[in-house]
């Protein structure tokens, strides 16, 4: 779902031949394919992407890729950023570059009014690199654990995993993800041994507050994460009642290999390509075949469902729809206290299967379990935009989500699904706005050059909208106003299908 203001280009850069040298088209305009300039006023947190970059630097001019990592790193060596330890310029993979700029001029979001955590990625300190999914899934399960704290603001796990692979001052990430507290470690796995380490930080300050490790064997992989789990809130509040740091524990299977293929399809599923996806549906059902009663991966296979269809990845409607169904349902049933396969559940139930109801009652009681969960609120804003009747309250829930995770891949669609709201609510502007900005985070997706095409036709910006459709064209051309309604996410009121459909045979859609 998605774009932005009456600028859209949505048209893509031809693919430069490897090893070519640049060449130098002196005043000619530049391609069709091209992706026009850099806008102005781009905000200090923004993605830009290569091929921006590339129309902006060398106007006019077919220029490899390689000249642009070249000068990249040149603005690195001269921001001096391995002496300091900072980056200015983050590389977003697949994307481009995020301008962060320099320290102590990085104004993030405020801090909220409980006390906030961001728990970073874990180093692998095993011998195997293929380990590195079982650090992330340690650091998941962390974050889900800590949750459950109601009175902690913790962001999400696809936000502070921006930070992987990358050396980062933990004041930075204080100040760029709006947090007082940061959470550091490692985790080192040999045989039927596992170590993890972990030291609490203040943002704010630096000052390191709580360190320790803790080991065990891969049995009492649960116990430890509980036990890291208890010491970084032990530490942020001591007075906290010990009922609390319970709750927030969470054994999702006795099955341990049933949980590794659950970690494998999860590392999966955030690559979100369409190969990665299909191989998650496959790592998922393998840990269900293992533990039949395990919620969390029915709950996440529903959802590759969800980015199937976003992707315009479908391959046969009608199974896709009743797999869907099936797996949400499933998690339903098995996870009445997990608040991830529910709220994951939730959103594949309605935007696939099309039962809107049934997804608000899964989400909602995710949100009750976990209010934290920034893919709860992606969920219950997504389905309430469906819904129809309640634009503002599904943009409110989708604003939390991103505050919750501010550099959540899955950014693109809560801005674009923001875009759909807006355009519910007669707000075209605000709709094309929104739509603009999912555009820039990720330029071929389906549903955001569709909002964009929709949006700038009844804005009376009928060359933008004509755009986003003929790039919509040649990314699913047999799209029809005809087939519209497989392609899209279900609508609970006819007129709000029919106002969309006729955006969009506005916008150049063929009947």
């Amino acid at each position: 779902m998605s774009g932005e203001a009456g600028n859209i280009r949505p048209v893509s850069v031809r693919p430069r031949a490897a090893g070519t040298v640049a060449r130098r088209n002196s005043g000619a305009a530049r391609q069709p394919g091209s992706r026009r300039p850099l806008r102005a006023g781009r905000r200090q947190g923004d993605v830009v992407t290569k091929d921006e970059l590339l129309a902006r630097v060398w106007p006019g001019q077919v220029v490899e890729e390689n000249n642009l990592q070249v000068q990249v790193s040149a603005l690195r060596k001269a921001l001096d950023e391995e002496k300091s330890g900072q980056s200015y310029l983050v590389t977003v993979p697949s994307r481009g570059y995020r301008l962060i700029g320099v320290a102590g001029s990085s104004h993030g979001p405020a801090l909220p009014d409980k006390p906030s955590i961001a728990v970073l990625p874990f180093q692998n300190m095993s011998d195997d690199p293929q380990q590195e999914y079982f650090a992330d899934g340690i650091v998941e399960d962390i974050i889900t654990a800590l949750c459950h704290m109601r009175w902690l603001f913790v962001i999400a796990r696809d936000s502070s995993f921006a930070y992987k692979g990358r050396t980062a001052d933990v004041k930075q990430v204080g100040r760029e993800l709006g947090v007082r507290y940061v959470v550091e470690g490692g985790v080192r796995k040999a045989a039927q041994r596992v170590r993890i380490t972990a030291q609490l930080i203040d943002a704010s300050t630096g000052a390191h507050l709580w360190a320790d490790h803790f080991d065990g064997g891969l049995e009492d992989i649960f116990d430890l994460q509980d036990q890291v789990t208890a010491s970084v809130v032990g530490a942020i509040a001591p007075k906290l009642e010990q009922a609390e740091i319970e709750r927030a524990k969470r054994k999702p299977t006795g099955s341990l290999d049933a949980y590794d293929y659950f970690l494998r399809g999860m590392a999966s599923t955030h690559r979100m390509t369409r190969e990665a996806t299909s191989e998650a549906l496959e790592l998922f059902a393998r840990a269900i075949e293992l533990d039949p009663d395990f919620a969390s991966p029915c709950g996440v296979a529903a959802f590759c469902y969800v980015v199937r269809k976003i992707n315009g990845w479908t391959t046969d409607r009608n199974h896709e729809i009743a797999e869907a169904a099936r797996l949400a349902w499933r998690a339903a049933e098995l996870g009445k206290d997990d608040a991830v396969a529910l709220a994951f559940g939730g959103a594949a139930l309605g935007y696939v299967a099309g039962d809107l109801e049934g997804a608000i009652a899964l989400i909602d009681r995710a949100l009750v379990l976990n209010p934290n969960l920034a893919v709860g609120w992606y969920a219950s804003g997504t389905v309430r935009a469906f819904r129809g009747g309640e634009p503002d309250v599904a943009i409110a829930h989708l604003q939390r989500a991103m505050r919750l995770s501010p550099f959540d891949p899955f950014m693109f669609t809560m801005q674009g699904v923001t875009a759909f709201a807006h355009f519910f609510a007669g707000r075209y502007d605000e709709a094309t706005a929104w739509a603009e900005k999912a555009f820039w985070e990720r330029p071929n997706i389906l549903a955001t050059l569709r909002i964009a095409a929709a949006s700038n036709a009844l804005a009376g910006r009928m060359e933008e909208a004509r755009k986003a459709i003929a790039r919509a064209l040649e990314l699913d051309p047999e799209m029809r106003a005809s087939n519209l309604e497989g392609r899209i996410g279900w609508f609970r009121r006819p007129e709000d299908f029919a106002k969309y459909a006729d955006a969009l045979r506005k916008a150049g859609l063929p009947e």
